[in-house]
């Protein structure tokens, strides 16, 4: 289990960078202050991650972040027994420990997590606001402070990893999706230092590869790698090796359809 922690920025630091697309950042507030739980849907590396830092950050409260994936079990998430100094103790799992400190727990593409998470996140994502720890007879109950967050891609969505309805409708739901040009050519510049011209050229790049999604290739080129790219470029790489490496090679493994993709870098950087 990979869980990152995250402290609020001390006083005078900037607060982690991000660029509002609709209403988000002013709907979470209203969510936190109310103590309703918040569901993210949106394909991957469109910001949802940054999104949750950035509120975290704006609201002054710790962040765990917790990466999800199919071995992770509620266990993984309350915490468990472990042996040391010849004796047993409790060890608070990352959502235990959110929930005392009053923190914003961050369940990242949720759906990916064995189902028996789903037991846990019922009644801490209702109006109990209640955790309970089974293996200790302890019951927390959630400050005001704290705050469940989750995420998931609707695009990898199947009969197996699809989220129920009795659980979505649990939380207060907000869509995201990949900026509009001129949001997303900001959003590059100010991420990694280009120049205005060449963060275009590389976001119609992008939007000419999300226009083959679900013909050539299953998921869309990300804002993420784009910043990938304009980074390597920014510090001398070759523009189409870097596009090769940190945008295109990242969205399949077949050769033939890495050249083809490679056919439209090269007719926006060919020159």
């Amino acid at each position: 289990m990979v869980t990152e922690v995250t402290q609020f920025p001390a006083s005078g630091e900037e607060l982690p960078f991000y660029q509002p697309q609709n209403r988000e950042v002013e709907l979470f507030s209203y969510a936190w202050r109310n103590q309703l739980p918040m569901l993210l849907k949106g394909p991957t590396g469109c910001g949802k991650t940054r999104f949750v830092e950035h509120m975290a950050a704006r609201l002054g409260r710790p962040l765990y972040t917790v990466a999800c994936h199919d071995d992770l079990t509620a266990a993984d998430l309350v915490g468990r027994h472990l042996i040391g100094d010849g004796s047993t103790y409790w060890n608070d799992g990352p959502l235990t420990r959110a929930v005392r400190e009053g923190a914003i727990c961050y369940l990242d593409e949720v759906v990916e997590a064995r189902k028996d998470t789903t037991v846990v996140l019922h009644p801490l994502s209702d109006n109990r606001r209640i955790l309970p720890i089974e293996r200790t007879g302890e019951t927390l109950h959630a400050p005001p402070e704290f705050m469940l967050v989750v995420s998931y891609n609707p695009g990898y969505q199947n009969m197996l990893k699809g989220m129920k309805p009795s659980t979505r409708q649990r939380f207060v739901s907000a869509r995201f999706d990949f900026p509009d040009a001129q949001t997303e050519q900001e959003i590059v510049v100010r991420e990694t230092g280009i120049g205005p011209e060449l963060a275009r050229r590389l976001v119609e790049l992008a939007h000419g590869l999300r226009a083959l999604k679900d013909h050539d290739i299953e998921e869309s080129a990300s804002t993420r790698l784009l910043i990938y790219t304009a980074q390597l470029i920014r510090d001398g790489f070759e523009a189409t090796e870097a596009c090769r490496a940190a945008l295109i090679e990242p969205l399949t493994d077949d050769e033939a359809t890495v050249e083809a993709l490679m056919d439209v870098v090269q007719a926006s950087f060919g020159d």
